[in-house]
Order: C-alpha cells, then structure tokens, then sequence
C-alpha cells in the first residue's frame, strides 16, 4: 500500500499520469471535435446533438448525470495532467546543479521545446472557451441563449477576436497532442524502434486531424459557409 501512494510521487508514476490523463483528453477532444461538426446538418439537427448529450444514460441515469461525470472526469484528468507536467519540469530543473552556458537541444524537435508554452495557452482557451460556449460569461458571449447551442456559435465565431483565439489555441493543440502523444507511446512502453514510424504517424494524425476539425466550424462561421 505504501509503495502505491507513492508511486504517483516518482518520475515513472507522474509521466503514467500524464499518460493516462492524456489518453483521456485525447479521446474527449476527437469526440468532441466529431459531435461538433454535426453542426454543418444545420441548426436543429445541432441542437438535437446537444440535447441529447444531456440525455445520455437515460432512462437509467437522470438529466445531465452522465454528462456530469463526463465533466468530472475530464476535469480531473485536466488537473492531474497540469500538475503532473509542471511538477516533472520543476524536477528537472532542479536536477541540474549548474546552468549551461549554451543549451543545445540534439533530439528535441520544436513541439517538445514548447510544451509548457503550449499548455498554458490550451489552459487560457478552456477557461475561455468554457466562458463562451458553455457558460455565455458576460462579456465574452453576450448573445448566449441557454438551449440554443447554434445560435451560441453562430454569435461566438461572428467576431474576428473569438476566431483568432481559436486558432491559435489550436495551433497550439497541434503541437501539444503530437509530442503527448508521441511521449505517450514511450511511456507506456511501445518503443520498438521497427515501429517508431508508425508511432510517429498515429501522432502526427491526431494531432492534424482533431485541430483540424476544431477548426472548420469557427472559419466556416467566419466565411459564412454556415449560417
């Protein structure tokens, strides 16, 4: 039992932690992204989509209970992936009892360099996004109507700020889901050096076709293919 409490304090149980909370997010955000185009059969067959989220389980679970553990889980893998990334980079920082005096980074490639950059801005556009489309904050979606998830996008992605917001919290998304994804395969072992090709695309894949599809709803928004 002791060695289990405190397996989530070594470097191997934070990395299995990201890991795990990654696979999470990984599979909430490629649903989430494929739910999201059913924008494009127009509004009410959307509205319906979004209706029946809050229906899931029925008639075993009430209104909105699987979606509230959806939601519990999802934050939960949120926080312990934050609080696994930044205490691993507080750890190897504090390994190295000297500063380089130059930093030369052989195997690094740019998604890992900018991890720590890119999570934080994917933590800026949650709250955000949260604010926009799920909460309709004052100020940040004024014209939010509860019930009416189409005309909510329809009003967020009208203004040229909220798109801009958008893409480049999924660019940022991009690299992030490569290197996690990536770094995810060597965590759990699947290093096989015959496979690493295969790896690689898998997370090149995702990490194209999830911002990707994130991506056409506020740009077809914008360029008034929906409407």
């Amino acid at each position: 039992m002791v060695g289990i409490m405190a397996f989530p304090r070594t470097t191997i149980g934070k990395k299995v932690i990201m890991a795990l909370s990654g696979v999470i997010w990984v599979g909430f955000l490629f649903f989430h992204a494929y739910g999201n185009l059913k924008i494009f059969y127009g509004a009410a067959y959307f509205n319906a989509y979004a209706e029946g989220l809050r229906e899931l389980g029925h008639p075993i679970l009430g209104h909105e209970h699987a979606l509230w553990i959806l939601r519990v889980v999802v934050v939960a893998a949120f926080g312990f992936h934050i609080w696994a990334g930044i205490t691993l980079k507080l750890r190897n920082w504090d390994s190295r009892s000297t500063k380089y005096v130059k930093n030369k980074y052989l195997h690094s490639d740019s998604a890992a360099l900018t991890m720590i950059w890119g999570g934080l801005v994917i933590l800026f556009f949650v709250t955000f996004h949260l604010m926009d489309l799920t909460l309709g904050t004052p100020g940040v979606n004024s014209a939010f109507v509860h019930g009416d998830a189409y005309s909510n996008v329809m009003a967020s992605f009208s203004s040229g700020t909220h798109v801009a917001i958008y893409m480049v919290a999924l660019i940022a998304l991009a690299f992030h889901l490569y290197h996690g994804v990536w770094s995810m395969f060597q965590t759990f072992g699947l290093n096989n050096k015959d496979w690493t090709d295969l790896y690689k695309g898998l997370a090149w894949v995702l990490a194209l076709i999830i911002p990707i599809s994130l991506a056409l709803i506020p740009l077809s928004v914008m360029f008034g293919i929906v409407s």
